[in-house]
């Protein structure tokens, strides 16, 4: 695990309790992960010009890319990148300078640009595109591109942000061990 994680000027990641990460992913700079969360093969968490928060039992699959925007003249407060706890990030998702409340999925091959809003409760369907600045109301499914309310979240969905962020602990426990 230290090869995959490294500081930036001076900005160290915290990592918590319990966390895997995997030697093939990276995570540099200004970026605190959660108790229990995950970071798999080749993922990169690059927190270089701005931070990144992800919460506990959070789960970042294969190949996701997540990073910032920086502040500048055209945007003084830049944007940060926040995910809550009990999220899945499917394998290649982009996040970039977004959040992501908790207990959401977030589709594989999904990407959230700067200053979106993913509510709790979302299910980002696979490939879909959240275009800048946008919010994406809780409760819903969102597919496309850009991402469209598709439909409720049903009472079987609902149970499954939980069931899967255990499920990702679990896994991540064997891999510990």
């Amino acid at each position: 695990m230290s090869n995959a994680v490294r500081p930036y000027h001076h900005k160290t990641p915290t990592i918590g309790k319990r966390v895997f990460i995997d030697s093939s992913a990276v995570v540099i700079g200004d970026v605190s992960i959660g108790d229990d969360s995950s970071v798999w093969p080749t993922a990169v968490i690059r927190g270089d010009m701005h931070s990144i928060i992800i919460g506990a039992r959070t789960s970042i699959q294969d190949g996701s890319v997540l990073h910032i925007t920086h502040s500048s003249d055209y945007n003084p407060e830049g944007y940060p990148l926040t995910i809550g706890d009990d999220v899945t990030v499917g394998h290649k998702a982009v996040l970039h300078g977004c959040t992501i409340h908790d207990r959401c999925l977030i589709g594989i091959g999904s990407i959230i640009l700067d200053g979106a809003v993913i509510e709790e409760e979302v299910i980002v369907g696979a490939g879909s595109l959240v275009p800048p600045g946008k919010r994406l109301e809780s409760g819903f499914v969102y597919k496309g591109n850009p991402a469209a309310k598709s439909r409720p979240i049903s009472e079987k969905e609902k149970t499954f942000f939980q069931y899967s962020a255990a499920n990702y602990v679990k896994l991540k426990d064997s891999f510990i061990d």
